[in-house]
């Protein structure tokens, strides 16, 4: 593959990353003085909701170092091999990690929905935890794909 595409590729994983931590920086907060306002004997929401956003962050920052390293992989042209499984593996294990949290968090969404009146937050955070959810299963089978593809691989080069 050619050095611009993964150039290109990394750059797209910068860029996907750049909007997160701006959400984590400025909007994050904002969202906890909200649940406040709108639970003002509940102060203890204000922690939940940076604990549940910013635990999701985390995951989401390692998955895109893993995307990283796996591009990297394939600029130096070891795609297939361990290490680029053992990056889809972590990316795999990422999202659902994303997605047990989010899932964790949903009643937050319900609570503010249900004051706010704006069931569309509950779509959101469903529509969250079902694109983490997608990105696992993309993740596993390419995943199982490199592993089959490594075994042929490793199987033509004892047969030459």
């Amino acid at each position: 593959m050619k050095r611009g595409t993964t150039l290109f590729l990394k750059a797209a994983v910068i860029l996907i990353g750049s909007p997160i931590l701006a959400l984590c920086i400025f909007v994050v907060p904002g969202l906890a003085n909200f649940a406040v306002e709108l639970y003002p004997d509940q102060h203890y929401l204000k922690a939940l909701v940076f604990i549940d956003l910013y635990a999701a962050a985390i995951p989401f920052y390692y998955a895109l170092h893993q995307a990283f390293r796996l591009l990297s992989y394939i600029d130096a042209n070891r795609a297939f091999s361990e290490l680029s499984v053992r990056a889809l593996k972590n990316i795999k294990a990422c999202a659902i990690a994303i997605a047990i949290i989010l899932a964790a968090g949903l009643p937050l969404f319900y609570l503010v929905a249900e004051k706010d009146d704006a069931p569309g937050m509950i779509v959101i955070g469903l529509v969250l935890i079902f694109a983490s959810l997608v990105i696992a299963v993309f993740a596993a089978v390419l995943q199982m794909l490199l592993r089959e593809a490594i075994a042929i691989k490793s199987e033509n080069d004892l047969t030459v």
